[in-house]
């Protein structure tokens, strides 16, 4: 039985994706699906390959992650950080999943994404980077009908990382989009109906830090099991990641010091929030606890994975002294 896969949208628009295609969803225009989305989702959003095994989902917006979900396991692809063709996502050999902003997800309103049909079985290969690529932890749960998409599938699955170019692959639509011309840095939101941008922190500032520590929990373990540091803690790492040893000890036992910093820090965090609201990233009735705005900061690209990666940087690190015990 050969391959039959479908995109189905909320309002019960149903697309077939055949063997050998590929299909664009978004906002649009320029798209081969378009979706009737709040501005969580971009106008050129995602990428759904259709090949003998499977349908490859992939995130090809430079401003927004893209979700998908299923019986068991729950993805998040982050956003694109260069040009070209997406390098990692999310391999359905069977079943449905859901795919969408988180919002799409939260709302039911997502793509419904459905494969069946027989096909020769294949192994799965969890290669080396194509989980940090992805926002995935080891813990996340594997089901033996999506697997992720690098490394998934012997051969197509490193295709359709690759570009998809001369395997004899076609696009769905009638003809290849332009590209989505979409700013991926700081700016304010387009008018009319563009892609509404989150903010930008810029890394040489003492509040990125305060944002990153605050959501390192979450980059680190994306289950969202662990808990979140409070002021105080935030503050006791921002001395350890500034080298600021001699700094401890006096944090520990002087209580002044400690409620000092601790409300220097806490004002890092009202302005987070302050700017959380301010871009209408959460709906006006959400109460943006600890919790809820760091997944905002996440979801958003605001504070990335490969931030973590600052905090082993002697430069940044020194920058960072310079910012928190030289000036006022």
């Amino acid at each position: 039985m050969p391959l039959s896969a479908h995109v189905s949208t909320a309002s019960g628009q149903k697309m077939q994706v055949v063997e050998g295609t590929r299909l664009v969803f978004g906002r649009g225009p320029g798209v081969d699906l378009i979706v009737a989305a709040g501005r969580g989702l971009s106008r050129r959003a995602g990428l759904l390959t259709a090949m003998a095994s499977g349908v490859w989902i992939a995130n090809i917006s430079r401003t927004h992650a893209l979700y998908v979900e299923g019986d068991g396991y729950q993805v998040r692809l982050p956003r694109m950080e260069d040009d070209g063709e997406p390098a990692s996502g999310w391999f359905v050999h069977a079943g449905t999943a859901m795919v969408g902003s988180r919002a799409m997800l939260d709302e039911g309103q997502s793509l419904v994404v459905t494969v069946s049909g027989q096909h020769a079985p294949t192994a799965v290969l969890r290669g080396g980077g194509w989980a940090d690529a992805a926002g995935l932890a080891d813990d996340v749960e594997w089901t033996d009908e999506v697997h992720p998409a690098l490394g998934a599938v012997p051969g197509e699955a490193e295709e359709a990382a690759a570009g998809l170019a001369g395997e004899g692959l076609t696009h769905a639509g009638p003809a290849e989009p332009e590209p989505e011309a979409e700013p991926a840095g700081p700016g304010p939101a387009r008018d009319g109906d563009g892609t509404l941008l989150p903010f930008y922190l810029d890394p040489m500032t003492k509040l990125f830090l305060v944002a990153l520590i605050w959501c390192r929990p979450g980059l680190v373990d994306p289950s969202a099991t662990r808990p979140l540091p409070r002021t105080p803690e935030i503050a006791r790492a921002a001395l350890e990641v500034t080298g600021a040893y001699h700094e401890l000890e006096r944090f520990d036992a002087d209580q002044e010091y400690h409620d000092l910093l601790s409300a220097r820090v806490a004002e890092h965090i009202k302005v987070l929030r302050r700017k959380i609201a301010d871009r209408g990233l959460a709906a006006a009735d959400v109460r943006l606890s600890d919790e809820v705005a760091v997944r905002i900061l996440i979801e958003h690209g605001i504070i990335t994975s490969a931030d973590l990666s600052r905090l082993d940087d002697p430069a940044w690190r020194s920058r960072q002294e310079d910012l928190w015990w030289t000036q006022s």
